[in-house]
């Protein structure tokens, strides 16, 4: 048997079929003018025989560029990363870019490398990485390569390149709402602390009722899901003090809801419940829930503008923070009051 058989085929093998050099063919491949017919007629005759694909990057040798783009992100089904993942696919595509994006069922220092060689051998011009948690983080941010990052859901300060939604301010704007409406108690339900947007949503809440001259309680710690949200609810439940909840992400907060129902305390009169994200879901509870908005598509937008300019050389580059909106509804009121009454 052949050794073009045994293998995959590569270049060489086409050009010892066609009867021509390497770089022949791959002037053919690219497109090139300068190729006599009857020799491009050879060495698609040879390409056709053996199976031959070229390899991306040697298909954008001539043009010197791809046009595509890599995400790498980790295999999750969190609102915030797969909104952020959307979001981005279709800014590139309105920027004129394909995505090729490797998903991974965890973010390690193996995985990531072999992800970066994947999308290099795509002759991708740059990646975003959707990067939420602190390994994430720094094992995008240790990969030295020539391709440009920028780095998306991470903490703003350990990147050149970074853009996110500024949460310490979404949740300062989530705190001093609760404070407006005459709360004094309001509890917190962290994230899981290795992640950058929990601390940061931690933070904000801890200083905005540092600045109003209220001591803050020791926050309830979660896990981004529903089920964490209603054990902490029903530890807080228990609390006659707490008369707000403010939840790190609206799955937590939806967990809480229920918690509160369940223990008989009811939202909004006797605990107004705000979270952090405004889900589809969010306007559609019993009561509607107020929340903190992430524009994910000004993210996106960003990532990718971001992503451009470094491919294009620039390196003046600063982290980008997208403001958040604060979305009031029905699940936030006065204390013993509800939204109807107090509007």
């Amino acid at each position: 048997m052949s050794d073009t058989v045994s293998r995959a085929p590569v270049m060489q093998d086409v050009a010892r079929l066609a009867g021509v050099s390497h770089q022949t063919v791959s002037r053919v491949i690219n497109g090139a003018s300068s190729i006599r017919p009857e020799t491009r007629e050879r060495v698609l005759q040879a390409i056709e025989r053996l199976g031959y694909r070229p390899n991306t990057a040697a298909r954008t040798l001539v043009r010197g560029r791809s046009a595509t783009i890599g995400i790498i992100t980790t295999a999750s089904t969190l609102f915030g990363p797969t909104s952020v993942h959307r979001t981005v696919n279709t800014a590139a595509r309105e920027a004129g870019f394909f995505a090729s994006s490797v998903s991974l069922a965890e973010m390690t220092r193996e995985g990531f490398d072999a992800a970066v060689d994947h999308l290099d051998r795509l002759a991708v011009e740059g990646i975003v990485v959707i990067a939420g948690h602190d390994e994430a983080l720094e094992v995008a941010r240790s990969r030295s390569a020539r391709l440009p990052f920028v780095i998306v859901e991470g903490d703003l300060t350990r990147a050149r390149r970074t853009v996110g939604v500024d949460n310490v301010a979404g949740a300062r704007l989530a705190t001093r709402h609760l404070m407006d409406l005459g709360h004094v108690e309001i509890a917190h339900v962290t994230g899981p602390l290795d992640w950058a947007e929990s601390r940061a949503r931690a933070e904000g809440w801890r200083a905005e009722m540092v600045a109003a001259g209220h001591r803050p309680m020791e926050p309830v710690s979660g896990d981004w899901s529903a089920g964490s949200g209603y054990r902490a609810g029903l530890a807080l439940a228990e609390n006659p003090d707490v008369t707000a909840v403010f939840a790190a992400n609206d799955q937590m907060a939806i967990g809480v809801l229920r918690a509160l129902h369940e223990a008989g305390r009811s939202v909004p009169r006797d605990v107004s419940v705000v979270g952090f994200d405004d889900v589809p879901e969010a306007e559609y509870l019993i009561p509607p829930l107020t929340t903190v908005r992430q524009d994910f598509a000004a993210i996106g937008r960003e990532a990718i503008s971001m992503l451009t300019a470094a491919i294009s050389g620039e390196t003046d580059q600063v982290p980008s923070l997208i403001d958040p909106e604060l979305i009031v509804r029905a699940s936030s009121a006065p204390p013993g009051q509800t939204r109807s009454q107090a509007t």
